[in-house]
């Protein structure tokens, strides 16, 4: 076999393994969300099923749903943290204490809380709820996941005075 016919033959195994692999990873890939408009409000109704298997319903009820319209940042990125940081951004011009916590209730899933207490009103503070899913690699197979924001949350709490750590039994409004 000549050099030209190997060499001819290497690039047609290349391509169909290119196009093999591209194809293999587009069926990978979750459904993108479909959004239907009502009345001129945005309902998401498609890719629910993701986000229902973050974290229980239940969380959710206790803070009032942020629309992800409304997040400025950018919904995905590598970093849980640092995107649900950069999607409330506004806090950080807030001066006081701010507690930031992650969790990977299952293998695709990241469930952010950010709770930001203001300097000199240590009795209220304010909890978001960020959660997110991985829906693949950047560029390498070892390249961390990128995550996608599927649902965010805030809410107000009250606490005892200065003690952060006795929560009283209700949510300030």
């Amino acid at each position: 076999m000549s050099a030209k016919l190997k060499f001819f033959l290497i690039v047609i195994l290349s391509i169909f393994a290119t196009a093999g692999a591209g194809v293999y990873i587009t069926q990978r890939q979750p459904p993108a969300p479909i959004v239907e408009t009502i009345d001129g409000q945005t309902q998401q109704v498609g890719a629910i099923h993701e986000s229902q298997e973050v974290v229980a319903y239940s969380e959710r009820s206790n803070y009032k749903t942020i629309p992800l319209e409304k997040i400025n940042s950018s919904l995905q990125g590598s970093d849980p943290a640092t995107l649900a940081l950069n999607a409330f951004d506004g806090i950080a011009s807030v001066k006081g204490t701010r507690k930031v916590e992650v969790a990977y209730p299952q293998r695709n899933q990241a469930l952010v809380t950010i709770t930001q207490i203001k300097q000199g009103d240590d009795s209220v503070g304010i909890k978001y709820r960020v959660e997110m899913t991985a829906f693949g690699r950047s560029l390498f197979i070892s390249s961390p996941p990128v995550w996608q924001i599927v649902w965010a949350g805030s809410q107000v709490e009250c606490w005892a005075g200065s003690r952060p750590n006795i929560k009283l039994n209700h949510i300030c409004h």
